[in-house]
C-alpha cells in the first residue's frame, strides 16, 4: 500500500501520467494537442509511478507506460529544451515544427513497443496502425531504425547485467514468451494442426465477447469515476487506489489459502519444452508452496505470487501445473480485478494483464481437450492463442499485435493462427463496442478522426459542414484591431481577406502589386449570387432571428444599363452600407450577419502564434509611411519560441501604438489547401487527415472564401448531426 500510495501521489503531481498513456499518444499523433502529454515532468512521474504500481502488486503492466515514455523522449530530445528547465537552452534551429515533432513522437512510441516486447517491426507497425494519422515513406525507415536501436540497446544492457556477458544479446525484450518447441523424442507432437484452426476461431469469438464485456464494464467504471470521484477532493483518488490495492492483496491471499489446490511436484517432470535436465530446477524456482506439505505446491499461489511475466511463461510452457478449477477461478478473479484497476490514479498498462487473463483461458481449454477428449494438442499454443484472443478483444489491434506476438515467440509458424484469431476477436468485439483505447479517448472528449468516413456521409458536401461565420483579418490591419481579435477569440488561424469593392485599396506583398478590385463578368456575378443563396441555406440552421431575416431576403440581379458595373450594383443593392474597414476596423461581435457574410476574396491563412509574435516584436509601420518600412523577421525568429509561443495576454499594450498598421502578407501562407463548396465529405476528410491539416478554407470558383472547416467539423458526432439535418431538409 505504501508503494501504491507513492505511485498515486505522483499522478496527483501530473494527472496526465495516469493510465497507460496510449489513448493520449494516439490522440496526439492524430493531431490533437493534449496539454502536458509530452512534458518532462510527465515522463518522470510516469516512469517512477509505474515502477511503484507494479511493485505494489496491482494487476497492471509496464508496457503501455513504456510506449508513453518513449513518445515523451521522442518529443523532447530533438528540442534540446524543456519547460521544466527553462534556464537551460540550446540554440538548435532544426525540427521546429509540429510535423517534425509528431514524427519524433511516432518514432518514440515505436521504440517503446520495441523495447517492451523485443519487437522492432511490431513497434513500427504499432506506430503506423494505432498512432500516426500522417505517414510517409521516409518516416517508415526512420521509425524502424529507431525501433531496432531501442531493441538492441536494451538487449545489450540486460544481457550484460543478467549474464555478465556484454555483447551476447540474449534478452531481446522486457517480456519474453520463451521458446515454443516439441520435446526432441516426441515425434507425434505438433505445435498446431489444421484441425486446431477451428478451435482457434472459437477462441477468437470468445476473446471478442469477453473483451467487449471487459470494455463495457471498464467504461461504466470510468463514467462513475468521472461523476463521483474526479469532481471531489484530489486525495479521494489516492484513497481509491489504496482501496484497490487492499482488495487485490486480500483476494490474492484469501484465494490462495481457500481456493488453491495442493498438487504433487512429480506431475511436472513431463514438460513440453524440456530439452535439458535443468527443467525441474526451473519449475522449483517459480512454484509457490504456500501452506502445502512437502513435495507439493499451491497452484493458485503459483499464479498469483509470481510476477505477471513469470505466470505467463508458466501458462505457456509448464505442462499439468494447474488444475481446470484453479484456472477458471483465476480467470474470473483476474478479469474483474484488472478491469477495476485500469482507470485508477496510477500509471498502468493493459497488455500484460490481458495476456495473462487470456493465457489462463487458453490453458483451461487445452486441459479440457487433453483430459476429457484425449486430444493430442500442444497446450502452450492454446495458451498463446487465448492470450492473443483476449488482448485482441480488448484493444482491437490486428496487424501490429500479430507481428508483436510473432516476434515475441520467435516462431513464424504462429503467424496464420494468431492473425485469424485476432481478426475474429476484433470482428466479434466491434459488433458490441469499440476498443478500450478508443472508449477512453471518447470519454475524454477528444475529437479523434477515424481512418475514413461512412459511405452515407457522401450525401453531404463541404458547404454543409463548414463554419460560415468567419473571423478574419485584412492584409493591412491596425494593432488595435488585431489585439481585439486575438483577445476575444480562441481560433488558431485566421483567413486573410479583402472585400470585393470598387473602393478597395491595393496592398503590397513584397515587390509584387496585387489588386483586390476584381472585375467580374456577368456569368461570374450570377455564380457568386448562387453561392450567396447556398451560403444562406447553410446559415438557416443558426437560431439567430437576425440571420433568418437576412436569409429570407432574395438576391435579385436585375437587368443593368449599358456601361454600369453589375457587380457594384449588386453589392450596393445587397450589402450596403459597408463600414470603412481599411484598416481601422476588423470583424467585431457588434456586426450584423449581413456585414459578416459579405463577399470576401481569400488571400491566405495566418496563425495566431504568428500574429502574437509580430505584435510582441513590434513589427508594424505608421500610416504615413509605406509598408516597405516595416521590419522583417526571419523564419528562425518566427519559430524561436516553439513549441510554446507567447500568449496575447502577455502583451504589454503600453508599448504599442494602437494606430500603427501591421502588414501580415509576408508571413501568411498564401497557398494553403482549399476545397470547393461542392466537394464531397469523403474527399474533404481524406485531404484533412492525410495532409495533417488544422484548417481547411472553403473557396468558391471566383476566389471568395465562404467558410472554413476544422477538426470539429469532421468528427463523427458532428457529421451524424449534419446528416440528420440534411434528411430533415429533404
Amino acid at each position: 500500500m505504501m508503494f501504491v500510495f507513492i505511485s498515486s501521489v505522483l499522478v496527483l503531481i501530473e494527472p496526465v501520467a495516469a493510465g497507460s498513456g496510449i489513448p493520449e499518444i494516439k490522440s496526439y499523433l492524430n493531431g490533437v494537442k493534449v496539454p502536458g502529454i509530452v512534458r518532462l515532468r510527465t515522463f518522470i512521474c510516469k516512469v517512477t509511478g509505474v515502477l511503484f504500481a507494479v511493485a505494489g502488486g496491482l494487476f497492471v503492466g509496464k508496457e503501455g507506460p513504456m510506449i508513453h515514455s518513449g513518445a515523451i523522449v521522442g518529443a523532447g530530445l530533438p528540442q534540446f529544451q524543456s519547460i521544466t528547465f527553462k534556464k537551460i537552452r540550446f540554440h538548435f534551429p532544426y525540427f521546429r515544427s509540429d510535423r517534425d515533432k509528431r514524427d519524433f513522437v511516432s518514432a518514440g512510441a515505436a521504440a517503446g513497443v520495441a523495447a517492451a516486447f523485443g519487437a522492432p517491426i511490431g513497434g513500427t507497425l504499432f506506430s503506423l496502425e494505432e498512432g500516426s494519422s500522417f505517414w510517409n515513406q521516409a518516416l517508415t525507415w526512420k521509425v524502424l531504425f529507431c525501433s531496432m536501436s531501442a531493441t538492441f540497446t536494451l538487449n545489450f544492457f540486460r544481457s550484460g547485467i543478467n549474464f555478465s556477458k556484454w555483447g551476447s544479446f540474449q534478452l531481446p525484450g522486457l517480456l519474453n514468451f520463451g521458446e515454443f518447441k516439441c520435446p526432441d523424442g516426441d515425434k507425434a507432437c505438433h505445435l498446431w494442426t489444421a484441425v486446431d484452426l477451428a478451435f482457434f476461431v472459437l477462441m477468437g469469438v470468445a476473446g471478442g465477447l469477453l473483451g467487449a464485456l471487459f470494455n463495457c464494464i471498464n467504461k461504466r467504471l470510468a463514467k462513475y469515476r468521472m461523476r463521483n470521484v474526479h469532481p471531489k477532493a484530489r486525495f479521494i483518488r489516492v484513497l481509491e487506489s489504496l482501496l484497490v490495492c487492499m482488495v487485490t492483496t486480500l483476494v490474492i491471499f484469501m484465494s490462495s489459502m481457500t481456493l488453491g489446490e495442493c498438487r504433487d511436484l512429480v506431475s511436472n517432470v513431463n514438460n513440453n519444452t524440456s530439452t535439458q535436465g535443468s527443467v525441474n530446477e526451473e519449475v522449483n524456482s517459480t512454484i509457490r508452496r504456500f501452506f502445502c506439505y512437502n513435495n507439493t505446491y499451491n497452484d493458485m499461489a503459483t499464479l498469483f505470487f509470481n510476477p505477471q511475466e513469470v505466470a505467463i511463461h508458466q501458462l505457456f510452457h509448464q505442462n499439468a501445473t494447474f488444475s481446470p478449477v484453479t484456472l477458471s477461478l483465476f480467470f474470473v478473479l483476474y478479469f474483474f480485478l484488472s478491469c477495476w484497476t485500469y482507470g485508477v490514479s496510477v500509471p498502468s498498462g493493459l497488455f500484460v494483464p490481458s495476456l495473462l487473463c487470456g493465457a489462463s483461458l487458453g490453458r483451461l481449454l487445452a486441459n479440457v481437450l487433453k483430459i476429457n477428449f484425449h486430444m493430442q494438442i500442444y497446450s502452450g499454443t492454446f495458451a498463446l492463442i487465448g492470450a492473443a484472443a483476449f488482448l485482441g478483444g480488448v484493444v482491437r489491434m490486428t496487424i501490429s499485435l500479430t507481428v508483436i506476438l510473432i516476434e515475441s515467440t520467435n516462431e513464424i509458424t504462429y503467424g496464420l493462427p494468431i492473425m485469424i484469431t485476432l481478426m475474429v476477436a476484433k470482428w466479434t468485439g466491434d459488433f458490441f463496442n469499440r476498443g478500450i483505447y478508443d472508449i477512453h479517448i471518447h470519454l475524454k472528449g477528444v475529437p479523434l478522426l477515424e481512418w475514413e468516413t461512412e459511405v452515407e456521409m457522401d450525401k453531404l458536401t463541404a458547404s454543409d459542414i463548414m463554419e460560415p461565420n468567419l473571423t478574419y483579418v485584412y492584409p493591412h490591419t491596425r494593432i488595435q484591431s488585431l489585439v481585439s481579435i486575438l483577445r476575444t477569440t480562441v481560433y488558431h488561424a485566421f483567413p486573410v481577406v479583402t472585400e470585393n469593392r470598387d473602393n478597395e485599396k491595393e496592398f503590397m506583398k513584397g515587390n509584387i502589386l496585387i489588386s483586390n478590385n476584381i472585375k467580374f463578368k456577368k456569368t461570374s456575378v450570377l455564380t457568386r449570387a448562387g453561392e450567396q443563396r447556398r451560403r444562406c441555406q447553410s446559415m438557416k440552421s443558426y437560431p439567430s432571428s437576425e440571420l433568418r431575416n437576412v436569409c429570407d431576403e432574395h438576391v435579385v440581379v436585375e437587368p443593368t444599363e449599358e456601361g454600369q458595373d453589375i457587380l457594384q450594383q449588386m453589392l450596393e443593392r445587397r450589402h450596403a452600407p459597408y463600414p470603412n474597414l481599411y484598416p481601422d476596423q476588423s470583424p467585431s461581435e457588434e456586426w450584423t450577419m449581413e456585414e459578416r457574410f459579405r463577399p470576401l476574396t481569400f488571400h491566405g491563412l495566418i496563425l495566431r502564434s504568428q500574429l502574437v509574435n509580430l505584435l510582441i516584436r513590434g513589427v508594424c509601420y505608421a500610416e504615413n509611411q509605406s509598408s516597405a518600412s516595416q521590419p522583417r523577421l526571419s523564419h528562425s525568429e518566427m519559430t524561436e519560441d516553439y513549441p510554446r509561443f507567447p500568449d496575447i495576454h502577455d502583451l504589454d499594450l503600453a508599448l504599442l501604438n494602437p494606430r500603427m498598421i501591421v502588414d501580415v502578407t509576408p508571413y501568411m501562407n498564401p497557398c494553403p489547401y482549399t476545397v470547393s463548396p461542392n466537394t464531397h465529405v469523403s474527399q474533404v476528410f481524406n485531404l484533412f487527415r492525410t495532409m495533417g491539416l488544422r484548417h481547411l478554407p472553403v473557396v468558391n470558383a471566383v476566389g471568395e472564401i465562404v467558410g472554413i472547416i476544422t477538426r470539429h467539423n469532421l468528427t463523427h458526432e458532428f457529421l451524424v448531426a449534419k446528416l440528420r439535418q440534411h434528411y430533415i431538409t429533404i
